[in-house]
């Protein structure tokens, strides 16, 4: 069913008093500042677990979180400059932002691409630094499927579906010729939740819903993947049968998070978390370090965190001016869903391990200008709910 904003009297306000416009173009009293303060938080202990999974592993205990704060620096100068725009004119460059998706990612499995742990996905620069264009294609696909659906309001018969899943599927095949079967899922689940506010009717996207999983077990058994990956996928179905590493990855996870009881072990004394028990701690697994040291209590939070930013982002879907800024605010907001429950569900073994990483908090810079990209264009919306 397709979303629709409510009536609310709150699309009429008066202006009273001086006017508060700030350099952004905006008024701060049109942030939200509510998700902001969320957002914030999320961001401050992600900064904080990222150096304490890492300050370990090199000599210089500041390395990854110094990196990972240039990365933020970058994000809010994009978070700002995106909610200085107004988001209706993305909607008339959404052809230019599917263009950008498919050369970005036609580029970076050529000899312009770098290779890492498996994978062709990283572009690389001077400094060490590496930018992957896979985590860039969620905003980006996001300003052109919604811009695309916007022109198509009401008109999703079968033809118009085929239509935008077949413009999805492109940059999901580059993407898997890396491979990355994980952020491919990401976008899966923003085509459908996109598809789901545009109205298209249920039985389209169980067809769709099928044809994914179908993708994906093509993906398992046709050789696209490295063994180790096939291996950690798989290890949640069949733990049995899952290779000595897959399964290690995975049990290090739950002891961890089960040995921080109620109140954790305390902030950087956690035993799993300083001896480096659980592999990739500072990227696909974070969240064990947080129920480690901080405990339920502190996991508690962080849910309701990210369950505050979800909500507002939710509630700007509602509350947008027009129809496209509905659907850019349900495709963050389907984004956002899927990667927490996809990456905190992993970590407890009730998912398969992805790579996926967790929004705001994994180390990795790409990730977080993507994020808070998306989240701009989110805070956009919301400024200009009364105009």
């Amino acid at each position: 069913m397709a979303l629709s904003p409510p009536r609310s009297l709150s699309r009429i306000r008066s202006r009273a008093g001086a006017p508060t416009t700030s350099r952004l173009g905006v008024d701060w009293r049109d942030l939200d500042w509510v998700m902001l303060g969320a957002m914030g938080g999320i961001i401050a202990l992600g900064l904080v677990m990222v150096y304490s999974t890492t300050r370990n592993l090199v000599d210089n205990p500041y390395y990854f979180v110094t990196r990972q704060a240039v990365a933020l620096g970058l994000g809010i100068v994009v978070f700002c400059v995106i909610l200085r725009i107004d988001y209706r004119k993305f909607r008339d460059f959404s052809l230019l932002a599917y263009i950008a998706v498919i050369v970005l990612l036609l580029g970076v499995i050529t000899p312009m691409g770098s290779s890492a742990k498996g994978a062709q996905a990283w572009y690389a620069f001077p400094g060490g630094f590496q930018f992957q264009p896979a985590e860039i294609a969620k905003f980006l696909l996001i300003v052109a499927l919604c811009g695309y659906v916007n022109e198509h309001r009401g008109d999703m018969d079968p033809w118009r579906v085929t239509v935008i899943v077949g413009l999805a599927v492109l940059p999901i095949g580059l993407i898997q010729l890396q491979p990355d079967l994980g952020t491919n899922m990401v976008l899966a689940a923003i085509l459908l939740g996109l598809l789901a506010v545009a109205g298209a009717k249920g039985r389209y996207l169980l067809v769709l819903l099928l044809l994914a999983v179908t993708g994906v077990y093509a993906v398992l058994t046709l050789g696209l993947l490295q063994q180790y990956q096939i291996d950690r996928l798989t290890s949640v179905i069949n733990p049995d049968a899952a290779s000595q590493a897959a399964a290690y990855n995975q049990t290090q996870s739950k002891n961890t998070i089960g040995s921080g009881g109620v109140t954790g072990a305390g902030l950087f004394q956690g035993p799993q978390t300083r001896l480096g028990y659980v592999p990739e701690q500072h990227t696909d697994f974070i969240f064990t370090a947080v129920a480690e040291e901080l405990g339920f209590v502190g996991a508690a939070v962080l849910l309701v965190l990210f369950a505050v930013v979800m909500w507002r982002t939710w509630r700007t879907a509602r509350l947008a001016r027009d129809y496209y800024g509905t659907l850019v605010c349900s495709a963050v907001f389907a984004m956002l869903a899927f990667q927490i429950f996809e990456n905190i569900g992993m970590t407890m073994a009730i998912m398969p391990v992805t790579g996926i990483p967790l929004p705001m908090m994994s180390y990795g810079g790409s990730s977080m200008i993507a994020t808070l990209a998306c989240l701009g264009l989110v805070t956009s919306v919301h400024v200009r709910r009364f105009s």
